[in-house]
């Protein structure tokens, strides 16, 4: 950059010239008015004023030769002998020599401040754009409205409509538009540019040293050193090539959002990780769960049955029943492990499709006590109360009797006879409430918000001295709170002030059918 192309354009109006006109036409009314009345001394520094101040608004070079021209006509005007370019004393030879450097200097340092003053400028002005187009940038998550911003900034730099390309994800295949966005509409010819810039991660274009008979300038939006996560396309004319300062801040402005895009596609790569890595601790830790769980029910059930087998005929009635009630007790612990296991896999896949119907609570409640009863020690008492009138609730019959049962089960795990279990059914609100109720020793505070996660089970409760307690894979509230979820609802865990544990589940009261409606429902909709 010269120093005349840091002049701003209003530098050589019309104005600014007349004041340097002004300046000197003053300065030349005071010393050839006061000739007779000042030395030469007083009439050159009154020069050096009026050189200084004409220079703050003439160009260099204008300055310098208005300067030459000032001091040849002091030296006509005011230098012995008059009227004439020769000079009879030394020390006024030595004074213009003195004059015109001096000007001359002075002209120079006023240049170099200009230049200076308008790099300072264009620098905060480009400051200024970065850190506007850093915060249009940080307040909006849309690829879209983050490439309208650059685009912005990009024509306020450089005058014409920019056209952008921007990759979604990683760096796809030559010209795969499925993997990429495209802004400004930019023609054939104008993707192909666009696509050759970022692969090559290089811009080209007048003024960049590749490529610069093009009649449009292409910047590469890097996000890295040697990877472009799009490109821009600017036009431009090929005989007037970009200032180096202004090239300098639009590749700054598209590397801006180049390292933006990078970030974000590796924090989608960390995240995508963290989720593998999550995910295969969910199965490693599934696995381990379930071989160790399984190997308890199995062994008993395999010496069970050895020792019907190989002593069948030696053994009492009694003993043959003890045994033939164990293989089935540890058979029911097995299809319970496995049934809870599938729903959970089940539960937690994308787009789980639930059988739903419109289901009577009461009967809902009976099914499981019926189940419970069956399964568990006939001594127990297993109290159910539901509240009457309530209004049919939409669900899917088996998926919520797994529930109840495993909560009921659950409940005298950790419960010791002949303390009851209670199943209520009410309604709060806009809510249908099932609640099961143990009298057992209660949880840990610590454990009440970790409860219904996977693979916790045993030891968040204390005194419980029931053995089955400490086994199953820990699925089993995990399940439960699945159930409910996938129902709209939620599970929770009270604690009452009596003692004991209630796990609640608060099913979304919904407008149910009439009986009509529901036959039809049940018929298909057919007449």
């Amino acid at each position: 950059m010269t120093d005349d192309d840091a002049i701003p354009p209003r530098r050589m109006a019309r104005w600014p010239w007349a004041w340097a006109c002004a300046v000197w036409a003053a300065a030349w009314l005071l010393m050839l008015g006061l000739d007779k009345h000042i030395g030469l001394a007083q009439a050159a520094i009154t020069l050096v004023l009026a050189s200084a101040l004409a220079a703050i608004w003439l160009p260099t070079l204008a300055s310098l030769a208005t300067t030459t021209l000032a001091v040849a006509a002091f030296d006509w005007f005011l230098v012995p002998p008059k009227h004439a370019f020769a000079v009879e004393l030394t020390e006024d030879m030595l004074l213009l020599a003195e004059i015109l450097v001096l000007s001359w200097v002075v002209t120079g340092l006023l240049a170099r401040g200009r230049v200076l003053a308008s790099r300072a400028r264009r620098s905060a002005r480009h400051a200024d754009q970065m850190r506007r187009l850093g915060d249009a940038l940080r307040d909006t998550e849309d690829p879209l409205r983050r490439g309208e911003a650059l685009r912005a900034s990009l024509q306020d730099l450089l005058g014409g409509p920019p056209r952008l390309l921007l990759l979604r994800n990683e760096t796809p295949a030559p010209a795969d538009d499925d993997a990429s966005t495209t802004l400004g509409d930019p023609s054939a010819d104008d993707l192909v540019g666009l696509w050759h810039c970022v692969r090559l991660c290089r811009q080209f274009g007048p003024g960049t040293g590749h490529e610069q008979e093009l009649p449009a300038l292409y910047l590469p939006l890097r996000g890295t050193e040697d990877e472009a996560f799009g490109a821009a396309m600017i036009a431009v004319n090929p005989a007037e090539p970009v200032d180096d300062e202004v090239l300098v801040q639009a590749q700054a402005l598209c590397d801006q959002m180049g390292q933006l895009l990078h970030r974000a596609r590796t924090q989608r790569e960390a995240e995508s990780a963290q989720a593998r890595a999550q995910g295969q601790a969910v199965r490693n830790a599934l696995l381990a769960a379930i071989s160790h769980d399984y190997r308890t029910p199995l062994a008993a059930i395999m010496g069970a049955a050895s020792s019907l087998r190989d002593q069948g005929g030696k053994l009492a009635p009694e003993q043959r029943q003890r045994l033939a009630q164990s293989i089935v007790t540890e058979t029911r612990q097995l299809s319970r492990l496995t049934d809870n296991t599938l729903q959970l896999v089940r539960l937690d896949a994308p787009g789980v499709q639930l059988h739903l119907d419109w289901e009577s609570p009461d009967e809902l409640a009976g099914v499981a006590i019926d189940r419970a009863r069956k399964h568990h020690d006939p001594e127990r008492r297993i109290k159910v109360w539901a509240e009457p009138g309530l209004p049919l609730v939409r669900c899917d019959a088996v998926l919520f009797s797994q529930m109840l049962e495993n909560l009921i089960d659950n409940a005298m795990k950790y419960s010791d006879p002949p303390a009851p279990v209670e199943l209520t059914v009410r309604r709060h609100g806009q809510h249908i409430v099932f609640a099961v109720r143990d009298n057992g020793p209660g949880i840990e505070p610590q454990w009440r918000e970790k409860i219904f996660d996977v693979f916790q089970r045993g030891d968040w409760r204390s005194g419980s001295s029931n053995s089955a307690a400490q086994r199953g894979a820990g699925v089993g509230l995990a399940v439960c709170r699945s159930i409910a979820l996938a129902h709209g609802g939620e599970l929770r865990l009270r604690q009452p002030a009596q003692g004991g544990s209630s796990f609640e589940c608060w099913l979304p009261e919904q407008d149910s059918p009439g009986v009509e409606d529901r036959e039809s429902t049940l018929d298909g909709g057919r007449p």
